[in-house]
């Protein structure tokens, strides 16, 4: 579960770290919103230099990236890898049976670049936000509390599935699963059965916990108390660095907005 722990690197020292939650978080999700309305493949390498360049600034590794890029890296690449040879009517190039489009190829870059960027953006949010910190800006941005509430315990007990999952398939290798090799691509029934036995299991014992979970928090008052009170950190007023950032990444975000729209035209 390692790979998918972002507070690894929320207490370094960047301006990227230093920026107001609040402020982070909208100028962020503003900033990806726009690059989501980009539809010219003329804008992508200024998205691509806009995310690089805020990554550089957090002071994240590369590596913290590249973990984290490589499953939905992989999904997105399964989506749009038939794009090129499938779509459009321009031909670019023949070899045999295999014929590349030129709508096709402009498609899969336009969506590898807003995938590229947008996910940057986020691993940047994560990375430089302890979880609980965010949640309060969310809170004090007006995220309902039910909301607020599902997200956190979503977030908490990933970890616990994980863990549940690394002892169920601990136990399955002892007992000899995964033992004898096996032709790629070549679907064994048994094999499947005990995946699907498998993910049943994790499904069944996330549902008790979940419930024991609830009741417990039940018991304790919870759905009765009164109003939370909004993190101190998220709830500071924010600094100068904390504003120029936000207006920067701001007026770039309508600045993309505003050229794509003018090319369009």
């Amino acid at each position: 579960m390692g790979a998918a722990s972002l507070d690894t690197y929320v207490h370094r020292e960047s301006v990227i770290h230093r920026w107001s939650p609040r402020l982070k978080l909208v100028s962020l999700v503003a900033l990806m919103f726009a690059f989501a309305m980009v539809r010219q493949l003329t804008l992508v390498p200024w998205m691509l230099g806009l995310a690089a360049a805020l990554y550089g600034l957090s002071g994240l590794p590369v590596s913290f990236l590249r973990q984290r890029l490589s499953y939905p890296g992989l999904f997105i690449l399964s989506l749009v890898v038939v794009l090129p040879l499938t779509v459009g009517d321009t031909v670019l190039g023949q070899w045999g049976w295999l014929t590349l489009r030129q709508e096709g190829l402009q498609a899969t870059l336009l969506i590898v670049g807003r995938f590229l960027s947008i996910l940057t953006l986020g691993f940047i949010l994560l990375g430089t936000t302890p979880f609980l910190t965010l949640l309060h800006a969310m809170r004090s941005l007006g995220l309902p509390t039910i909301l607020a509430d599902m997200t956190l315990l979503s977030y908490r007990y990933l970890f616990e599935i994980a863990a549940m999952l690394a002892t169920m398939q601990q136990a399955m290798r002892l007992r000899g699963f995964g033992q004898r090799r096996q032709r790629w691509l070549r679907i064994n029934g048994q094999m499947m059965q005990q995946l699907a036995m498998l993910a049943g299991n994790l499904l069944i014992r996330s549902y008790e916990q979940s419930d024991r979970v609830y009741r417990a928090m039940r018991l304790r008052g919870y759905g009765y108390g009164g109003k939370i009170a909004v993190g101190q950190s998220a709830a500071a007023q924010p600094s100068t660095l904390s504003w120029g950032l936000a207006a920067a990444v701001l007026t770039a975000a309508v600045s993309l907005v505003i050229a794509e729209g003018l090319l369009r035209l």
